[in-house]
This record gives C-alpha cells, structure tokens and sequence, in this order.
C-alpha cells in the first residue's frame, strides 16, 4: 500500500482496536440500525464488527484514496483493466438488463452479441424442457451431464442446487469435472445414453480434464447407441472454438459462444449458465440476471458507506491488514447453499492470491485470505468450537433466508435462532462473572469463558430465489474486486493455476513412455518410478 493508503488503514485500525464489540454496542443505542444497509434484495447488518463510526469513515477514505470509483467505472464501461492478459472485464454487461445499454470493447458495442446469445440459449433450453429437443433414437431427454472445470462447474453446480425449487423435475442434472475417472463412471452409471444431454464446458475446447472427460463420455455414448451420429444429437459445446467443436461431432450450431472479456469464475452468466437455465427456464434465468443487474447498479452507484460490496471488502481489509486475520468463514444458513462457500472459494482465492502487485513488485500487504466454510448448522457441530475459543481470529460472514422453500414444523424457526444466536454468542461472548452466576463450579471456568470480540456480518433475504441469488454472486463479485484495488493488485489473471498444468504433461509422458526421462527432481521421479511399478509399467 502507499502512504496515503497505510495512513487511512492505521487510522481505521486505531479507531477500531479502542473498544470491544460490546463496549461499541453499550456506547450506542442505535448501533445496529446505523451500521446496516440494504440493497437488492439483501439487508446487511455489519454492527458486530470492530468499528465505529470514525473507523468506518476511515476505511471509506481507504476506498476513495485507491481511487476506486474511478476504477469501477473502468470496469464497467469495457477498459482493458486485466492488464497482463489485455483484456477488459466485462461479466457485468452479460446481465446489463438496460435495452438500451451501449457496452465498448475496442469501438464495438458488445451487447447485441450478449443478447443474441441468450436469445439462442433460451430457445435451446426450451427444446429440451419441452421434449423438442430429442436424442438420437428419438428420445426425451431425461438427464443432462455438465463437463467443465473450475469457473465451467463450480458456478453451475452451486447454482443448480441452490435454485432446485425453481427447477423442472423431470430433468437431472450431473456436474463433471475431476479428471479422477470415478468422477465420470459414477455419472454415468445414474444415466441413459438415449436419454441424456452432455454439454461440453471449454472455452478452447483444450482444457486436458475437461475434453479428456468429453472423449470419455463421447465413447460411451457411441459405443451404446453405435452410431457416430448420434454424437450431434446427445452434445452441445459451450466455446469458441468452432474448428475443435466441429472436429469432435459437435453442431456448431449447437455451439454456445463466450468471449476473453469473461473470465472462467465469473462466467456464470454467460453460455456457461446453460445447464441452470435449461434447468429452472429462460424467464428464471432472466430474474437470475436481473439480480445480478440490480446489485451492480448498487455498486457502480451506491455512497461507498452504503454500498454493500464495499463495506464488506473494507472489513475484510481491515482484518486481514490489521488484525492479521488469514481466513475467512462462508457460512450459509440454506442447505440450497450448501455449495455456495466452495464457488466462493475459488472466486476470492483464484482472484486475490497474489503476491505481485500491479506495478510487478512484491506486495507489502496481505492480499487474499483462505475462504472456507459449511452450511449451518453442520458447522456448528464441527468447527464453530475453534472460531468461538481458538486462538485465531477469525471473521465470518452468515447468509440466511427468512422463509423456507420447505416449511416443516419448526425446523426452519430453529434454524435461524442458531444463526442469529451463533453471531451473537461470538460478539459479545460469555464472561467469568457470568460464568459464576449460573453456577459453572470455580475449577470449570476458564473453559467455559468466551472472549467474544469476534467480528461477523449477517447477510438476509426475504427467499432464495433467482433473482437474490443473483444479487448474492454479484455483492461477492464485487466485494473482491474492490478488495483488488485497494490491495493494487491484478484480481482477473491466474497465472498461478498454469504451472502446474505445464509440468503436468512432462510427468504424463514419463507415466507412460517405454522408458521415463529421468529428468524431473529426485522426489518426482521416485514418485513416477513408484507408481509404473505399481501399475506393471
């Protein structure tokens, strides 16, 4: 960070470190309605956190001194902000709901592109939900299997599970994406290959797991049906490369395009969303974007001590800067969300684990914290024990649904009295004295004392539907990339995740080659040496 920037942090920070959680809530009466805020269908409440009002102003003038409105408006109106790849960043214009939206990329207008896309992706998922689209022995199709890896899985998985309610029964749906052959064979035991649609993820249609998966898959399907044919009617691509789409007996017509502007993790949007809006429909698929619109217009708009995208990147800062936090808990109260920390995951750690910053040099600052997370209440009978009394400080965020898509009894009233209570019982903990009072015996009280002092937000929506999912993806989106900006780092290149892929295809080849190379380090190749004995190479 520059000095401007470390100035406004350690004011934030010395601000903050004054008073407790329950001091600050003591002090101030209206605490919890003045550091709340609500924005498309989500209501924050952020008041038990270390801040008060001076920290909070502090923090904003951290936002505003790495000039972060100006580089929203980068982001948002098509600049090449990837640097290192020269691209733009532009997921926000896939779900530019404005008719009338002009979105720039080198003099172009990318819009009608967008549309014209989603148009087709509409009618295609339509087909099948409607027994249109038939397999090759003329079939319905009753099952559809997604072959993709990170930012080509991991959002369509969670967002399939968590809009179940709004899917259509009669269809399954299968995620691929380990190149772990178990990964497919279990698949493709729970299906028929008359009956069942693989759509193939890859943006080049190269990816080594995915297309090896997609061969897999591809001779199984024409060895039960035995005919090559039947290829055209059981796959679809979504990618942008025409010539190995066609080469593998893909319809190019049937291939759904996406452009470099889209990076993999925040391509849920895009053609990557076909298997969610096969699943739940064009219109739910329309009020999913939507969503996703609404919270970016809360973004690009909002006074920065109002934005929610904002506020939670600023409190992550301050943690991990201030306090030395190194992770950071997900912990959705919605079995629907139950894959939602793992896509956040890779959102937050793919995105900001960097140690360069945009000038080239080594950063000076923390930069992305470890993301974790379960859905409640299984958490809380697993790892809650060491955020509540461990030794590490740990911020958390927890995400619940005021109404159930399935009301049984009580269940659901009981379920968010273990959220509310678990963020209570962090905040304001449980003293000695208080210990005492109920009667815990003298030699029992230091293990049933709880500091408390430990920072949450709380993140509620009326339902989990399309549209505040929608929101829900993009407040993140955007917390991680404000957090990106302050931290002057690249958030949309991954060149961590190549190496290993590179050296990869070294290790393949000694795996199966009459004679390995040798050329690899003393461990590796005693590992390779290992496993060709073992497998009678």
């Amino acid at each position: 960070m520059n000095d401007e920037k470390a100035k406004w942090l350690d004011a934030a920070m010395t601000a903050s470190s004054k008073k407790t959680i329950k001091e600050l809530f003591a002090a101030d009466p209206r605490r919890a309605k003045r550091f709340s805020a609500e924005a498309a269908g989500w209501f924050l409440d952020y008041s038990k956190n270390r801040v008060d009002r001076k920290a909070m102003k502090a923090l904003v003038r951290l936002a505003e001194a790495s000039n972060l409105r100006e580089e929203i408006e980068r982001m948002f109106t098509g600049e090449k902000i990837n640097r290192t790849e020269n691209r733009a960043v532009l997921h926000t214009a896939l779900r530019n709901c404005d008719p009338a939206a002009k979105v720039m990329v080198d003099g172009r207008d990318v819009m009608p592109d967008v549309r014209a896309v989603l148009a087709r992706m509409g009618d295609f998922a339509d087909a099948v939900r409607s027994g249109g689209w038939r397999g090759h022995t003329g079939r319905r199709i009753r099952f559809v299997v997604n072959i993709g890896i990170g930012g080509s899985d991991l959002g369509p998985v969670m967002a399939n599970l968590a809009l179940t309610p709004y899917a259509k029964r009669s269809l399954r749906f299968f995620f691929v994406s380990n190149v772990d052959s178990t990964h497919l064979a279990e698949t493709l035991r729970q299906v028929k290959p008359a009956e069942t649609l693989f759509i193939i993820a890859s943006k080049t249609f190269t990816t080594q797991e995915t297309m090896s998966n997609a061969a897999a898959a591809r001779a199984w399907l024409v060895e039960r049906l035995g005919d090559e044919a039947a290829v055209a009617k059981h796959f679809v691509a979504v990618s942008t490369a025409e010539k190995e789409v066609a080469a593998f007996g893909i319809d190019t017509a049937n291939m759904f395009v996406f452009w470099d502007w889209v990076g993999g993790r925040y391509s849920l949007p895009s053609a990557i969303g076909l298997s969610l809006m096969i699943a739940i429909g064009r219109n739910n698929y329309a009020k999913f974007l939507k969503g996703c619109w609404k919270m970016d217009r809360h973004f690009r708009t909002a006074r920065f001590d109002r934005n929610l995208p904002v506020i939670l990147a600023l409190l992550g800062i301050l943690y991990s800067n201030g306090y030395g936090a190194e992770t950071y808990c997900c912990l959705p109260y919605d079995q629907y969300l139950a894959r939602f920390p793992a896509y956040l995951q890779q959102m937050d750690m793919e995105s900001n684990g960097k140690s360069t910053d945009r000038s080239g040099k080594p950063v000076d600052c923390a930069t992305g914290p470890i993301e974790w997370g379960e859905p409640g209440t299984n958490g809380q009978h697993s790892f809650y024990q060491l955020i509540h009394q461990g030794t590490h400080l740990i911020p958390c965020d927890f995400i619940g649904c005021c109404r159930t898509h399935n009301p049984i009894g009580d269940l659901h009233d009981k379920l968010m009295a273990n959220l509310f209570a678990q963020t209570e019982a962090l905040a304001f903990g449980k003293t000695a004295e208080e210990c005492r009072a109920e009667g815990v015996p003298e030699d029992l009280v230091p293990f049933r004392t709880f500091e408390g002092n430990r920072p949450t937000n709380t993140l509620l929506c009326k339902e989990l539907t399309p549209e505040t999912l929608g929101a829900l993806i993009a407040l993140y989106e955007h917390k991680i990339f404000t957090q990106g900006i302050v931290l002057d780092i690249f958030s949309f290149d991954q060149w961590g995740v190549q190496l290993g892929k590179v050296l990869a295809k070294g290790v393949l080849s000694d795996l199966t080659a009459a004679t390995p190379s040798g050329r690899h380090d003393a461990s590796t190749n005693q590992l390779i040496a290992r496993y060709r004995a073992a497998v009678g190479r």
